[in-house]
């Protein structure tokens, strides 16, 4: 159950104004209770309970739209197109007045969600340690956990294992793991990236700050024979030590937060090898949406991920260059594959709905999930995201030039 939180008349009554206003001008259809319908036509957004749909957003704003859902006070037959829609006109949804006064209506993220040592681990276990059962049912044989590479669209879910091992081969590639290269991997997810490498001949640390993930992933590098060449620690990455030939990491930046941005590509610059590559994966947004909501506090960080922050690629740019000596060697950017591979994932999660029942997680859970995705679908589908892998190498000191 969703609690129904408490807002004044007058708070509710003019987000219903404002969003009555917003809605009036995008291309979807919106029906109130069944007996009103408010745009210019297009997918349907089928709001059961306007009371306590406007009533939620009055309270916490967007945070409040995605509560909405999770109660059922409305719902879409085509939830991604609504929410591409949305996602389509995100900058123009709240008028430009109330949006130069953000700071003063948008709900700050807490404290408790600073990804320090400590409360990195907190965050990281919030939803990496819900079950690794439940991650199985959607994600391929693979278990891996970020977007896939294609050779061509649609995307079929019998293919995504090999996407998935394009996209890992990318990578390694980029970062030149061959036999005898020291590999850091940054973010195990479920061990398939080393497994990959240790297959190659490299030899692998890799870290992790999530309990069932490393139980997990000991277990399939036991069973494949790699014990001698991977090393899986649960440890964070400021605590490594020691030097590596290539560094891999893969959907993890956003998870460490804009304070510690300067610190995590230090720490890259730090264990780099001389010669060494680093290869990334990174979600990215636009620079000025992540400059106009980098401190609000959304629905992704109450209920999916407490304390991320996706970066802009201007922002990676800044960071590495005020703060180290890495640079970009080479950015490809394929968000339509991820807005695939999310589609996939959205897909088995609902054929298997009975299974994810069967787990212990209820109704409300499941269109949790099941909005999450869709979410980070629409928002791919709409450009609003991008997917990149980039290639960071070192600018040599002069004891290292020959």
């Amino acid at each position: 159950m969703v609690t129904r939180p408490r807002t004044s008349r007058a708070r509710t009554a003019v987000a219903e104004r404002i969003v009555r206003r917003a809605l009036a001008k995008l291309p979807l259809r919106a029906r109130l209770a069944g007996v009103e319908d408010i745009g210019l036509g297009g997918p349907l957004m089928d709001i059961r309970d306007p009371d306590a749909f406007f009533g939620r957003i009055g309270a916490s704003g967007l945070i409040g739209f995605g509560e909405s859902y999770m109660a059922g006070e409305w719902d879409a037959p085509d939830l991604v197109a609504v929410l591409t829609v949305l996602a389509d006109n995100a900058a123009e949804l709240v008028p430009a007045p109330l949006q130069r006064l953000r700071s003063l209506w948008a709900l700050r993220k807490p404290s408790a969600q600073l990804n320090t040592p400590e409360g990195s681990r907190e965050n990281i276990s919030h939803h990496y340690d819900l079950s690794n059962d439940l991650f199985a049912l959607f994600l391929d044989e693979t278990l891996s956990y970020s977007s896939a590479v294609f050779r061509g669209f649609p995307a079929e879910q019998a293919l995504l294992p090999a996407a998935q091992h394009r996209k890992i081969d990318r990578l390694l590639d980029a970062a030149g793991v061959r036999e005898g290269t020291r590999l850091l991997e940054i973010g195990t997810g479920w061990g398939e990236l080393a497994l990959r490498a240790a297959a190659r001949g490299a030899r692998v640390t890799t870290v992790t700050l999530s309990a069932e993930q490393r139980e997990l992933a000991r277990t399939r590098i036991r069973e494949a024979g790699f014990e001698d060449r991977v090393e899986v620690r649960l440890c964070d990455y400021r605590q490594v030590t020691g030097g590596y030939d290539a560094i891999v990491s893969v959907e993890m930046i956003e998870a460490v937060g804009e304070e510690f941005w300067p610190v995590y590509f230090q720490t890259l610059d730090r264990l780099l090898a001389p010669g060494g590559r680093v290869a990334l994966q990174a979600i990215t947004m636009p620079d000025d949406r992540l400059r106009a909501s980098r401190s609000t506090y959304t629905w992704i960080h109450k209920y999916i991920f407490p304390g991320g922050l996706l970066p802009s690629v201007e922002a990676i740019e800044r960071v590495i260059t005020e703060h180290t000596r890495l640079r970009t060697a080479q950015r490809i950017g394929y968000g339509a594959h991820y807005a695939e591979t999310l589609r996939l994932w959205r897909e088995r999660f609902t054929e298997r709905s009975a299974e994810v029942d069967a787990l212990g997680f209820d109704a409300v859970f499941r269109r949790m999930w099941t909005f999450y995705l869709a979410y980070s679908e629409a928002g791919f589908r709409s450009g609003y995201l991008d997917v990149q892998q980039l290639l960071l190498t070192r600018e040599p000191t002069r004891q290292e030039t020959p």
